[in-house]
């Protein structure tokens, strides 16, 4: 295995698949040599120096906790409704983390930097930044920034732009997604409960699966919800649509676990409804760092395989731990995340294996995204041990625009595919994801 570590919540139902990479095979030849992180002349022979000393200072100021948390409390606090603090702290947040960790502010302008890492052997996933839409008429808006972001990936090259990014909170009402979600828990806790509105799905639970968000039975969506749920569907259906047009495959990002079961319905279901002859343009999203992570893997994929759709998915280790933790801990329930980073990083590469055994069978699509170098060497090697070589378009690894780029440039050396998570959009938009890109660096 990737690792030793066995996982006492698989069910005997999905059990563990075998796994055949050991720790020994991190040295294993890649493209007939090492994955090779030492020579950083030759990692970073294509970033201009300037860009790296950048870098450099940008992300040793994330690295200092006061800071972060200090910036944190501004972004919230009443402070930033008084206009001129605004427009000086948005500008100081421009030039410092935003040019780190986006890829511009409009359109054209994250077009322009995914054609400048292209140069550089890198692919771009190109995400319009905005999430946690409270209203039908911000998600409309929403609906058209996702539209663009496609129409102007298809002016680059085929090369540039690997997949197309949306989180379903942008395109359908929080409050209404929160209300799915603890109406498809209750209905897997219930059996007897029905859901007239539900389409076709994959599992979005496995029996580890916490269920503590859910305390009574709620109450059955209204018919205004249905609506409301009913033209969200629409929106996806219409990205998902242009995304086959440009043939972009698009990966619809993971976000809090409270309203994660929601989201991977809308996953599962549009896969159901576009991904044919194994080809996936809709890939769903799976956090490591999440307890029940393995098990609704091997479900999901179990499902998929038996009624002949193939399925992509990203895998990541998560983003949100700390709010995670809060949540659960308001709720008096048990975390729903690992309780040790160990164990994590065991899940991401039981999972990664897995993956990648699917994608050699032809069974899947994979994207590891991952930051952690030995994730990544030990994933390298398992690739080349099963074959999978570097015209095979299933597999992707990626990273996010701004960190790990040493590990980017290895495995782009190594002849892997690589992608670099690029977000952009006005800077007060992309707020949200500065701030979690800022938790992970403290």
């Amino acid at each position: 295995p990737l690792n030793s570590a066995a996982s006492s919540s698989v069910t005997s139902a999905h059990p563990s698949p075998p796994l055949h990479l050991t720790d020994n095979s991190a040295a294993a030849p890649i493209g007939g040599a090492t994955l090779n992180l030492d020579d950083v002349k030759q990692l970073y022979a294509t970033v201009p120096t300037g860009k790296l000393l950048r870098s450099a200072v940008t992300l040793h100021a994330a690295a200092m906790e006061p800071l972060v948390d200090l910036g944190t409390w501004v972004t919230r606090s009443g402070l930033m409704e008084i206009e001129v603090f605004r427009k000086i702290f948005l500008g100081v947040v421009r030039n410092t983390f935003f040019k780190q960790f986006c890829a511009g502010e409009d359109h054209q302008e994250a077009c322009r930097t995914a054609a400048k890492i292209c140069n550089s052997g890198l692919r771009a996933m190109l995400n319009y930044g905005s999430e946690h839409a409270v209203d039908n008429e911000s998600c409309d808006r929403n609906l058209e920034g996702f539209i663009r972001t496609v129409e102007e990936a298809r002016s680059l090259p085929e090369s540039a732009v690997s997949f197309i990014v949306v989180k379903v909170t942008a395109i359908c009402p929080l409050g209404l997604l929160q209300r799915v979600s603890d109406l498809l828990r209750w209905e897997y806790r219930e059996k007897s409960c029905h859901l007239p509105w539900k389409l076709n799905t994959l599992p979005v639970f496995s029996d580890s699966s916490p269920p503590c968000h859910v305390q009574k039975k709620p109450d059955p969506l209204t018919p205004e919800e249905e609506k409301e749920l009913h033209l969200a569907h629409q929106r996806l259906q219409k990205i998902s649509q242009k995304c086959i047009e440009a043939s972009l495959p698009l990966v619809i990002d993971a976000e809090e676990s409270w309203i994660q079961p929601g989201i991977d319905y809308f996953t599962y279901s549009a896969a159901i409804a576009h991904n044919k002859d194994n080809n996936p343009i809709i890939y769903g999203t799976i956090q490591a760092y999440l307890k029940d992570a393995k098990d609704r893997l091997f479900r999901v994929m179990d499902a998929a395989e038996k009624i002949g759709v193939p399925m992509g998915i990203k895998l990541v280790r998560g983003a949100c731990l700390s709010k995670e933790r809060q949540v659960a801990a308001s709720l008096g329930v048990e975390s729903p995340v690992h309780n040790t980073i160990d164990q994590t990083h065991n899940c991401f590469n039981d999972c990664a294996s897995f993956l990648l055994e699917k994608v050699a069978d032809g069974l899947g699509a994979a994207v590891l995204a991952t930051h952690n170098v030995e994730s990544g060497r030990k994933a390298a090697a398992l690739a080349r041990g099963l074959g999978i070589g570097s015209e095979n378009q299933k597999l992707q690894f990626a990273q996010l625009y701004g960190m790990a780029d040493a590990l980017s440039f290895a495995l782009r050396n190594g002849g892997f595919q690589v992608s670099k998570y690029m977000p952009f959009g006005p800077v007060d938009l992309v707020i949200p994801y500065l701030l979690r890109r800022a938790e992970e660096n403290k």
